[in-house]
């Protein structure tokens, strides 16, 4: 298959870009490169897949004159570029409309045109908002709390009416918090471990009892491929992976794993908008056979191992 793949030299990207060209597809990534995107996560693709394999190309989604030259001939698009950091929602939300709303009309639109065969959309659980007991289901109502999960659930929205309307032929998953290798050092996980091995402090929101639940990177990468495969046209796909602890209870197996203690943990202000829980139910994934196979425990030890044996990556503020 030849995918075309925005946002492909971000953390979650990169990670499907490489996992794609070893299972034999053809990949174009379609990258603006902003702060988040960073072509040390592509190193060493261009001398391993010479030839029509592999390409780059430096774009932003807004630029449709650009993205439809880049799509031309492809078999499908995976779409995972976006803004993604709720603090930073918080402080410029204008930004995320434009490119998560705006972003993912211009892709669906120039896909539309050039009849391209599927477009996988990549968003997140945050659009349903918080829940106190029990999972969302995917027909479930959309409930967003911060700029970054409101734009989020537009462009889901956006994504699924040119499939109700003009029958593009769209696929959205919604995962759980991601974690693993080339992770920008704003998320939780590679923040604390990168300011712990590097002696500092960690700022633990509120009290602590925040509920996520995480999904090692390579099981969503299988899971995004499997939607995009064998998924159901106008359909969505929730993706999480059971592993529902307290930012406090990760905060302490992070201590643990870089060699530190309680006293690095600095208390700070709770982060407005702070949703409690986030939960979905991943039947619909499950029957197309998906299933998790990284243990939390081990998938979050080989985290903190990588950013360990790769300082130099996120030492210049990766």
């Amino acid at each position: 298959m030849r995918l075309l793949v925005t946002g492909g030299a971000g953390f979650i990207g990169s990670n499907f870009v490489q996992r794609a060209l070893g299972r034999g597809d053809e990949v174009t990534v379609y990258d603006a490169l902003t702060y988040a995107g960073n072509m040390a996560n592509l190193a060493g693709l261009d001398d391993a897949y010479r030839g029509s394999a592999y390409r780059f190309v430096e774009g932003d989604v807004c630029d449709g004159d650009l993205l439809a030259a880049t799509m031309v001939d492809h078999d499908a698009v995976v779409h995972f570029a976006a803004e993604s950091h709720v603090d930073r929602s918080i402080t410029d939300p204008a930004r995320f409309v434009v490119t998560n709303c705006q972003g993912t009309a211009t892709v669906c639109e120039v896909a539309l045109r050039l009849e391209v065969g599927r477009v996988l959309h990549v968003s997140t659980d945050e659009v349903y908002g918080s829940i106190d007991v029990g999972s969302f289901v995917e027909t479930d109502s959309l409930s967003p709390n911060s700029p970054y999960a409101a734009s989020k659930a537009s462009s889901d929205l956006i994504a699924l009416a040119y499939h109700a309307t003009f029958g593009l032929p769209v696929v959205v998953t919604r995962s759980t918090n991601n974690y693993g290798r080339f992770q920008f050092p704003e998320k939780v996980i590679p923040l604390f471990v990168t300011r712990l091995l590097a002696g500092g402090s960690v700022p633990l929101y509120g009290d602590g009892a925040n509920v996520r639940d995480w999904c090692h990177v390579d099981d969503n990468c299988d899971a995004i491929d499997l939607a995009l495969r064998s998924g159901v046209s106008g359909s969505i796909y929730n993706v999480g992976a059971g592993n529902e602890i307290t930012n406090l209870d990760l905060t302490g197996r992070l201590l643990s794993l870089c060699g530190a203690d309680e006293s690095s943990i600095e208390y700070v202000e709770d982060r407005l908008g702070h949703d409690r829980r986030y939960s979905v139910d991943t039947g619909r994934i499950e029957a197309l056979g998906w299933e998790p196979q990284r243990g939390f425990d081990e998938g979050l030890a080989e985290t903190v191992a990588w950013y360990r044996d790769n300082p130099g990556w996120w030492g210049k503020g990766a």
